[in-house]
């Protein structure tokens, strides 16, 4: 080999090792949610929830909801981590969902997704991709889907939020194992705007009075 085609390989070999070190190395996306994923695990491990239960799963919508509380003559599982969206959920189906194999799971997602630019068909391709994976393992297992609630501090994102929930109200219309509930409307006031009484002082998250209205709403399909 002559020294020119030497020389032109070092070099080569020269760019590839700084185009490499240049590359940022890949973040796992879903690595945030591990340490709240492994407290269940490790809560589980002390103490196992029954089978057959209602689930409850999403986001801090269903971290903040006091279900001792709420719902104290049913056999409820919380397993809300908050500021996830759908997809989190879908990665973790298997460690947080489908390993208690409940009877009911009621899941709030899709607050977030907005927030974050999801597009209302990414929010519901999401939520089809999660009642695929349960229903791949639990056939009989239905999901009640709770509506993405309008809030006092991202009303500008309330018309993305009605495209995303109108859309996954028609999937639930054609599986008789998926409900739509829809807690919007009971949040709003008469001027069609959120009932700031409802909210934390941070105008996003409930209070406890807007989750009494929301228990009253989902007992019914619970029973």
């Amino acid at each position: 080999m002559n020294r020119g085609a030497v020389l032109i390989g070092f070099v080569l070999s020269v760019a590839t090792l700084i185009a490499q070190e240049k590359t940022p190395p890949k973040v796992d996306p879903f690595a945030r949610w591990e340490p709240a994923i492994t407290a269940f695990e490790k809560r589980d491990a002390v103490t196992m929830p029954p089978k057959n239960g209602i689930l409850f799963v999403g986001s801090s919508s269903i971290v903040g909801w006091k279900l001792d509380r709420f719902f104290p003559d049913l056999p409820v599982i919380n397993r809300g981590f908050g500021g996830s969206q759908i997809a989190d959920s879908v990665h973790f189906a298997e460690r947080i969902i489908t390993n208690y194999e409940p009877r009911i799971i009621v899941f709030y997602a899709g607050d977030n997704d907005i927030a974050a630019k999801r597009t209302p068909e990414q929010c519901r391709d999401a939520f089809r991709e999660l009642v695929k994976i349960v229903h791949a393992k639990l056939p009989k297992t239905q999901i009640i889907f709770l509506s993405i609630k309008a809030s006092p501090s991202r009303w500008k994102m309330v018309e993305a939020q009605k495209q995303a929930n109108t859309m996954i109200a028609d999937d639930c219309a054609r599986d008789e194992r998926l409900k739509y509930l829809d807690l919007v409307t009971p949040l709003l006031g008469k001027d069609g705007m959120p009932r700031m009484e409802l909210f934390k002082p941070d105008g996003l998250h409930l209070n406890d009075d807007g989750y009494q209205i929301w228990t009253e709403k989902l007992v019914p399909l619970l029973n």
